[in-house]
């Protein structure tokens, strides 16, 4: 949604008010509004290429600049924008569009960097982990996301007789509340086999789990499990046999609870 404009008349409108009321109530209020015709920034695109291919670069340019990476233009598409119309409006406007880019997108460089150097963290810790245990820890958990707070992962340990899968989460990873249901026996049995982790049963106290602790569950039981804050966390998951078996997911576990254990 485009901004109340006023800066026409708070620059000009004693001596120039029609030129101000145009700026701000038309130019800015009645075109930049019509966000059903064109997108605020698709209007931010065009009015950019604009005022650089006339030389136009001052500090109303800056403000365009700005308000195009408010309206979702990106780093990667203004150096591509810049670098397309520099061919047509001339290579030294192109220079100076960029000096005054790589000023306003800065903070995107040092949240991209963020982004990479927590990916990489992530990717060591995980490696490092993973020469901890004795089984693998497969892939990422992608089918069972959408239930998962934080990332997840699944490796098939045997599918055949007992179906058992070695899940494991990252640090702060959990899953939801869920409940396995059944007519007749059923239930999860979890082997905790690496790292630290917590089960919970709804209205009970957390339990802190260790490798080699085990965990079953009764079919019935409204529940959750996944790692602690600060450590990755593995555990086998045993389906056990039942009548009519299935699962109901439930909504995620309360984010204060979990940091205060």
């Amino acid at each position: 949604m485009a901004v109340k404009q006023t800066a026409g008349r708070d620059q000009l409108g004693e001596f120039a008010p029609k030129f101000a009321e145009l700026n701000d109530d038309v130019l800015f209020g009645e075109v930049w509004s019509r966000e059903d015709a064109l997108s605020l920034r698709d209007r931010s695109l065009v009015t950019i290429v604009s005022l650089m291919s006339q030389g136009l670069i001052d500090s109303s340019f800056e403000y365009h600049l700005a308000t195009a990476k408010k309206n979702g233009i990106t780093k990667t598409e203004i150096a591509e924008i810049v670098t397309h119309a520099a061919f047509y409006m001339g290579w030294p406007k192109a220079w100076a569009v960029f000096r005054m880019a790589k000023e306003i997108w800065a903070d995107e460089n040092v949240e991209e960097n963020d982004k990479e150097n927590a990916k990489a963290t992530n990717d060591k810790g995980r490696a490092e982990y993973e020469r901890t245990l004795m089984f693998p820890i497969g892939n990422p958990n992608d089918g069972f996301a959408q239930y998962f707070i934080g990332q997840s992962y699944l490796a098939p340990v045997s599918t055949e007789q007992v179906p058992m899968f070695n899940v494991t989460f990252e640090p702060g990873c959990r899953n939801n509340w869920h409940i396995h249901h059944a007519d007749k026996s059923g239930g999860q049995m979890l082997i905790c086999v690496g790292g630290r982790g917590w089960y919970q049963e709804w209205g009970k106290p957390a339990r802190e789990l260790h490798p080699g602790d085990i965990v079953n569950i009764p079919a019935g039981v409204k529940h959750w499990h996944g790692a602690a804050s600060d450590s990755w966390f593995s555990h086998l998951a045993i389906e056990v046999e039942g009548e009519n078996t299935s699962n109901e997911w439930l909504e995620p576990v309360d984010d204060d609870q979990y940091k205060a254990l």
